[in-house]
């Protein structure tokens, strides 16, 4: 079986592709910002409902725990490649916004977090179909293109910190404002998105192919980059506003925190969008596996350096932050843009959403861990235990490079 879509057609059959993007790219801002809306109000719900750092880490890990709940399902029944992929968006997009929205009538966690879980298992409908529609637009531009979409994933995840640290408005209004965003989004892949002129072949119902996808060797390596790349990116993303806000503390006790923590990690955060769309670009340029590489190399030495900022001028905090913020994503997509030209083409969907399933398990450990680690140790030293995920990345895309299958990826590029 061929493992590249049909050849490419004639440049009127794509027309209208970044059109498509750009309608993608802002359904997945608005739809995403259900994913940290909990994350974003920490500071507020944490003297609100007394919250300790694990049910703190909770919040957010309840929405890791039902992605990959809903994201194994939809894998084994093989779901994003048996149904039109912006039907399975639009469900997903109404389900996250009502479930998110029962959220701002909670009073403590032990009723939010039913309501998180349920969030995520939505989210699972949201993401990876969104990263199949755009595939079809593009064979050539491919990394850049799914580096523009997970650069607006990474808006989406950031718009919260914004929305709280601009408002001034109750934590409720902010959680029920991103559950009005996210059906938004679903609006706008319903009803102005189709698939493009490179369709996947439609798949069989086949369960086993959520465990073989993990048989091809290429697929593997690029599976353990993106493992490791996550063992760091949703640490970060959870626990960034919370160590801003307790080194603008630390830095002046007096000072008012809640909106420069908000602002600050809306710059972080959102800084990731042009870490994605410069990865892209890379990735189809240079190499997929030497931006990967590059990338995560860069991540993991700020994830050692950003504590040593702890409690300094907030220029120096944001400064590493932000440097941060454009590598931990910025090899994102291209590890899912690898996964489609290594995979079984007619089960592209399911790798994808085997291959986040399984990340976004590893995600759970560190959500978990980094709290606890700042207890024992300090801000000074917590997020430095997330470099091993990033270096183990390294290590699989240079083994990846090496490989007879690198000539699948990037036209050759590797």
């Amino acid at each position: 079986m061929s493992l590249q879509p049909r050849t490419s057609p004639a440049p009127s059959r794509s027309a209208g592709r970044w059109r498509v993007l750009a309608l993608l790219a802002a359904a997945m801002v608005l739809s995403m910002t259900t994913w940290f809306s909990a994350s974003a109000v920490l500071p507020q719900l944490r003297t609100s409902w007394a919250l300790s750092s694990t049910e703190a880490a909770w919040l957010t890990m309840a929405v890791q725990l039902g992605f990959v709940t809903g994201a194994l399902v939809s894998a084994v029944v093989n779901l994003p490649d048996r149904i039109p992929a912006r039907r399975v968006f639009f469900a997903a997009s109404v389900g996250a916004a009502l479930v998110n929205g029962l959220v701002a009538a909670c009073h403590d966690p032990a009723t939010a977090l039913p309501l998180r879980f349920a969030t995520g298992c939505f989210v699972a409908g949201i993401y990876p179909p969104a990263l199949k529609i755009m595939a079809t637009w593009f064979q050539r531009g491919r990394g850049l293109a799914l580096g523009v979409m997970v650069g607006a994933l990474t808006i989406g995840s950031a718009l919260p910190h914004l929305i709280n640290g601009i408002g001034g408005l109750p934590w409720q209004q902010v959680v029920l404002a991103a559950s009005a965003s996210t059906l938004l989004g679903g609006l706008i892949v319903l009803l102005l998105v189709r698939d493009g002129p490179f369709p996947f072949p439609r798949a069989a119902f086949e369960p086993r192919y959520a465990l073989r996808a993990f048989a091809d060797p290429g697929v593997r390596l690029a599976n353990l980059g993106y493992f490791g790349h996550m063992w760091e990116l949703y640490a970060m993303w959870s626990w960034f506003a919370v160590f801003l806000a307790d080194s603008l503390r630390a830095a002046d006790p007096a000072s008012p925190t809640r909106a420069a923590a908000g602002l600050g990690t809306f710059l972080v955060i959102g800084a990731g969008a042009v870490g994605c769309c410069l990865g892209g670009v890379l990735g189809d340029r240079w190499g997929r596996t030497r931006t990967t590489a590059l990338a995560m190399a860069i991540s993991g030495s700020c994830a050692v350096l950003i504590g040593l900022t702890f409690g300094r001028p907030l220029w120096l905090v944001l400064g590493v932050g932000v440097v941060w913020g454009v590598a931990v994503v910025a090899d994102s997509a291209q590890f899912s843009a690898m996964v489609t030209e290594l995979a079984d083409q007619a089960y592209v969907g399911t790798a994808l959403t085997v291959q986040l399933a399984v990340g976004f398990s590893l995600t759970m450990v560190t959500i978990w861990l980094v709290p606890l680690l700042r207890d024992a140790v300090s801000w000074r030293w917590a997020f430095a235990f997330l470099a091993p995920g990033p270096a183990l990345g390294v290590a699989a895309m240079l083994r990846l490079k090496a490989r007879p299958e690198s000539s699948r990826i990037a036209h050759g590029r590797g």
